[in-house]
């Protein structure tokens, strides 16, 4: 009986060291902002996954008494119902009755007007640290505006749950996009808090602005922490598995392959209805919020299945960029296999170009070093959180 009670006893102990270890994110750090955000006039970034525990943050910070003028809505709304590249309209949020302004629908940028009145403004969005993501892009026109009006920036930061690793190609300038806006490789490994640093002391803002920039930290995170999401950031990446296979995967948005929009595992699955292995298949349809109308609607796909449980075991630790090459031979390599915006998602022309020359992964990522090994060493003075 003795035995069973220690037991117990260092059972309770390892729980409670457990529980005084999870992550904490930025927002829910309310004793290092609520002060600063009295007697100011609120704007606020945000959208579904802009949590404080269970109570959104807008809701949270109108609860403290504390004044919101507006919402700014990026890619995907507010309430993160609008599926990817669908344009968002500014409107009245049901719930709040504040104002919505969409940076995904006529500008995406905040303009004077839209700031007009705004003493300091809240930053708080869950990224998943691929380039192509928009919310980095986001980030960077709010720093810039903040900075261009004078308008502070509070961060609320989270963590990267693909911040363990630093991997792909480097955007050349000539493919700019908002899907890459940064000088980044596609996998950057940083939070946002530590990305808004690089933005702002890399000179990246347009004629080297600097943004009043405050960042409130996450805590109990490092880049090896295995995070997952407890709010979906964007309709088509569901669960911790389809946000581990994005990197690689989202590559096939430029080709003609599918990957599973228009079902409930998106960015789990690849396939194409003349994909030569038939073992596995699926079939799109519509679905409301996700995507209206996906490649292949209606048609039987056949491919390749990625759904797993995903673990700090078994995620990704590099680009699957052998699976890019295997893909374009399998399907014969055909002449329509990569389409223009394969470029942008590569941030540039010459990933194309290396897999139809026949190049193989070795080559390409020796291709990628010397960039990559400038940037990981420009990385290092940005980082909050270790490695």
């Amino acid at each position: 009986m003795q035995i069973k009670k220690y037991y117990f006893l260092f059972l309770l102990f390892i729980l409670s060291t457990m529980a005084s270890c999870q992550i904490e994110v930025g927002a829910e750090q309310t004793d290092q902002y609520f002060e600063l955000l009295k007697g100011k006039k609120l704007g606020i970034v945000a959208n579904q996954t802009s949590f404080i525990s269970k109570t959104h943050l807008v809701d949270s910070l109108l609860n403290a008494g504390l004044t919101v003028e507006k919402v700014f809505a990026p890619e995907h709304g507010f309430r993160g119902q609008a599926e990817a590249g669908e344009l968002v309209s500014g409107n009245i949020d049901s719930k709040s009755g504040l104002e919505i302004v969409s940076l995904y629908g006529s500008h995406k940028k905040p303009t004077k007007k839209d700031l007009e009145n705004i003493d300091l403004m809240i930053f708080d969005i869950q990224d998943v640290g691929a380039r192509f993501y928009t919310y980095i892009s986001t980030l960077k026109y709010v720093m810039e505006a903040c900075a261009e009006y004078k308008i502070p920036l509070l961060l609320l930061d989270r963590p990267n749950p693909n911040g363990h690793y630093v991997d792909g190609p480097m955007l050349e300038d000539a493919y700019k996009s908002f899907i890459g806006l940064l000088p980044l490789p596609v996998v950057h490994g940083m939070t946002l808090g530590e990305l808004s640093q690089m933005i702002n002391q890399e000179g990246w803002l347009n004629n080297h602005l600097i943004c009043d920039l405050q960042i409130i930290k996450c805590e109990h995170y490092t880049h090896q922490s295995f995070y997952s999401l407890p709010v979906p950031p964007s309709p088509n990446l569901p669960t911790d598995n389809s946000i581990d296979c994005y990197p690689s995967l989202c590559f096939f948005e430029g080709t003609v392959m599918s990957l599973g929009r228009g079902t409930e595992f998106p960015f789990e699955v690849l396939g194409h209805p003349n994909f030569p292995e038939k073992g596995f298949s699926f079939k799109p349809r519509s679905i409301e919020g996700k995507s209206l109308h996906p490649k292949f609607e209606g048609d039987f796909c056949y491919g390749i299945d990625f759904r797993k449980s995903i673990n700090p075991d078994n995620r990704a630790t590099k680009i699957d960029l052998q699976l890019l090459v295997d893909t374009y031979t399998k399907m014969g390599k055909p002449s329509d296999f990569f389409t223009d915006f394969f470029h942008l998602l590569a941030g540039n022309k010459v990933l194309a170009e290396q897999i139809k020359a026949g190049f193989s992964e070795q080559e390409i990522r020796a291709s990628w070093e010397p960039e990559l090994g400038i940037f990981k060493s420009r990385r290092k003075n940005y980082l909050i959180y270790p490695e």
